[in-house]
Parts: structure tokens; sequence; C-alpha cells
């Protein structure tokens, strides 16, 4: 499934990333790697489920070195099974080792995300029925957990509380205690936000 990923929208997430993983520099291979020593990793999948993130993960692989090759063998939202090969890279060994926990995290939440709603969405496959996503996120990741939702086959409901109306309990319960009993329909016609639209 083809999902377009704004990469300016991420910067933030996979610069803290690299910081908060990598800082300095990994002292362990620097110390242990000889200076021009070249590998090749391979990324294999642990067990089934929906690929997400791969875009993802060839932009942290960028960021740490930008002379790192990634070659997917598949495209995010395929299905595979355990054991199957999702993609290679090649590089500078101190470069791969420095970026394979960055690379797996991304790929592992998103692919998650992607596969239980997956799970959902196939579920409810020939209904009148679509799977959205929440709010409910990790905070810093929304914009990319919400890409892997789309991946799985599900839809984005709201980004934030500013771009849709949503009443909920506490709203109403509120409205209740304050003895605003309006009209819920005459309220959200009143919002300059929707009268804007």
């Amino acid at each position: 499934m083809q999902v377009e990923l704004d990469f300016k929208k991420i910067k933030d997430i996979i610069q803290l990333a690299i910081k908060e993983d990598i800082g300095t520099g990994d002292i362990t291979s620097e110390i242990f790697i000889p200076d021009g020593s070249e590998s090749e990793g391979m990324l294999i999948a642990k067990e089934a489920g929906i690929v997400a993130g791969l875009p993802v993960a060839g932009y942290v692989l960028s960021q740490i070195d930008e002379n790192l090759i990634l070659t997917s063998n598949i495209e995010d939202g395929s299905r595979v099974e355990k054991g199957s090969v999702i993609a290679s890279v090649k590089g500078l060994t101190l470069s791969l080792l420095s970026a394979e926990r960055l690379v797996l995290n991304f790929l592992q939440r998103l692919s998650g995300i992607a596969t239980a709603t997956n799970s959902f969405a196939e579920k409810v496959k020939g209904c009148k029925t679509q799977i959205l996503d929440t709010r409910k996120t990790a905070p810093g990741w929304r914009y990319l957990e919400k890409y892997a939702v789309k991946i799985g086959g599900g839809a984005n409901h709201r980004m934030g509380l500013y771009d849709q109306i949503l009443i909920k309990d506490n709203h109403l319960k509120i409205m209740e205690s304050e003895k605003e009993n309006g009209d819920i329909g005459s309220l959200v016609k009143k919002s300059p936000r929707t009268n804007s639209k």
C-alpha cells in the first residue's frame, strides 16, 4: 500500500532518537571495529505481519551515514512470513552498528501497529465499517503511528484537538453541571472553525 510520508514531519523525532541513542558516538564499536571495515546486514522478519517503516529506516540510515545503502525487497504494506528477508544494508561497519537499534526500533514499532490494524481491518472487510485510530499515541510518535495505521489498512481520525470536533462524555458532563443544555448541533455551528469551512 502506498502512503505518502512527509520526511519534514519526522526529522525532529529522528534527530532526537539519534541524539538519545548515539550521543557523541558508539564508544564500544569505536574501540573494537577497525577503521574502514565494511559490512552487510539483513533485516529479517522475526514473525509474520505487515511491514511498515522502510522509508523511515532509510531516512534514519541517511542521517547517520549518507553512504549507507538500503536495498528493500518489499514495500511498506507488504505481508511477510517469519524468516523473510525484508531488506539489506551495506556500508561502514561502525555506521551499521550505530544505526542498527534505531532502525529496528522504528521498524518494529510501526510494523506492529500496521499488523494489529490490519488484523482488525481484515475482520470488517466487506462491511460498511472503517477502522479509525485515536490520539492515544506515544508522545512525538503521532505522525508515524498514524502512518502505520494507514499502512495496515486503517484510516486516520483526527491528528489533534485542533482539526476535528469530537464531543466526549467530559464535554457533556460539564455542559450538564454548568446548566449549558443548549442544542449540541447549534453549539457546533457557532464555532468559528466550523463556519470557516
